[in-house]
């Protein structure tokens, strides 16, 4: 009876255990999923900080069709992700190239629908960075068709190659070792490449570069406090961004919103100290960007770095940024935000500096070889598949505005309204006539 009695304790004492271990797994994923949710929710606010950064860039009688491109960006590409994009990026991926599952997720477990809300926040960025450098004179339905195009296929392809595999296999760069937490190359670089391919196909704004000289001539923005307040917003999702990319409430996400703290503030400071040893002025523009690129920067390697050397990659993401944007000038090539500087150089710049100074194991040359190689293959694979789709969008439906069109403001003749109709008495009067 005795060893009865202690099997009967024993069994309950095991059952009890186990209940206990599954109450504490179930509250651990819930920590987990509302982890996740809120950093999606902060990500998600980074369209404001976009729409409100490019608006501000640009001049006011485009500032209501650059709020809509932000607009439209999440609503076509939340619906295309979760259609195509979403499997071809995370589904089982045994070829290392591309997924071939999880399309259009409609039964799964609780944890996969938390993972494809957080990841179509990232694919809205993405291609949302492309509407900022070709502000000012693209269609509006031409522009539409070439973002969802790059939701669905350009940028979850190269991210499976990074992050695929999710439910199964894994891609091919990650095979490697390639580092990109959050998505530095993945998600800015790969944005950035197809603005580039956008721009060349569509030529520079009216009257931007002198036909002659080909000097540039200055383009101001029609309102910088909305420049400053797209910038904070910006930087307030952005921990969300990489402190949302643990996909876990855990112990590291202090560090990498520290990094990415001190990276940002670091990338303003680099742009204010190049701005004055070049003799150019301290531009409330360039210091924005300056931050962004910051983020940018450190959004690859912000778990694995120390602080210091976070504040470093911020710094020369900083410097980037502003190079960047004149190298560009001299090229005549009009990026209206400097998306491609802050979004493609400084990515580059902040994947590469990941492998450099990966904590425990700096400077490794395989490690910086690895790196190369996946921040080439991002070029390589963006670069020319955006730039036939825009060249062919271009010769089919076109994809620049007219002239005609581009001096009235896209404003009235794409969406018959304008942000400020008070200032904006010439097109009032062009309606009625």
């Amino acid at each position: 009876m005795i060893k009865i009695a202690q099997a009967l304790i024993l069994i309950c004492l095991i059952s009890s255990a186990g209940q206990v271990l599954a109450d504490d797994a179930a509250a651990t994923q819930g920590r987990n999923t509302l982890w996740v949710v809120v950093a999606a929710a902060l990500v998600f606010f980074m369209q404001a900080g976009f729409a409100l950064l490019e608006s501000g860039m640009s001049r006011a009688k485009n500032a209501v069709n650059v709020m809509m491109k932000n607009y439209m960006d999440v609503c076509l590409g939340s619906l295309i992700f979760w259609l195509v994009g979403y499997g071809l990026m995370f589904g089982e991926n045994f070829s290392g190239f591309f997924g071939s599952t999880m399309f259009a997720v409609s039964h799964a477990e609780p944890w996969d629908y938390t993972v494809l809300l957080f990841q179509t926040m990232f694919a809205a960025t993405a291609v949302t960075i492309c509407s900022g450098a070709m502000a000012e004179r693209t269609k509006y339905d031409a522009y539409l068709i070439a973002a969802c195009l790059i939701t669905a296929f350009i940028y979850p392809v190269f991210g499976s190659w990074v992050w695929g595999g999710l439910y199964g296999g894994s891609g091919w760069l990650a095979r490697l070792g390639f580092i990109d937490f959050a998505g530095s190359t993945v998600v800015h670089s790969v944005g950035a490449w197809c603005a580039l391919a956008g721009i060349i196909v569509l030529g520079a704004r009216t009257g931007r570069f002198d036909r002659q000289s080909g000097a540039p001539r200055p383009v101001p923005g029609h309102n910088l406090s909305l420049v400053a307040l797209g910038g904070f917003i910006l930087w307030l999702g952005w921990f969300g961004f990489n402190g949302g990319s643990t996909l876990e409430a855990n112990e590291h996400v202090g560090l990498i919103v520290l990094n990415t703290q001190l990276a940002a503030a670091a990338g303003a400071v680099g742009a204010l100290l190049f701005s004055r040893l070049t003799r150019k002025p301290v531009l409330l523009t360039a210091t924005v960007n300056g931050s962004i690129a910051g983020l940018v920067g450190i959004t690859a390697g912000c778990a694995s770095m120390t602080p210091a050397f976070a504040a470093f990659t911020g710094l020369i993401a900083g410097v980037i940024s502003v190079y960047g944007a004149g190298w560009m000038e001299r090229r005549r090539l009009d990026d209206v935000v400097g998306a491609i500087p802050v979004h493609g150089f400084a990515g580059a710049w902040g994947t590469l500096a990941a492998g450099l100074f990966l904590d425990g194991n700096m400077f490794d040359l395989t490690q910086v070889a690895v790196q190369i190689i996946g921040i080439a293959s991002a070029f390589f694979w963006a670069f020319p598949l955006s730039l036939i789709i825009f060249f062919l969008i271009d010769r089919t439906l076109g994809l620049r505005s007219t002239t005609q069109n581009e001096q009235l403001g896209l404003d009235f003749t794409e969406h018959d309204e304008v942000g400020y109709p008070e200032f904006h008495q010439h097109v009032t009067y062009h309606r009625e006539s």
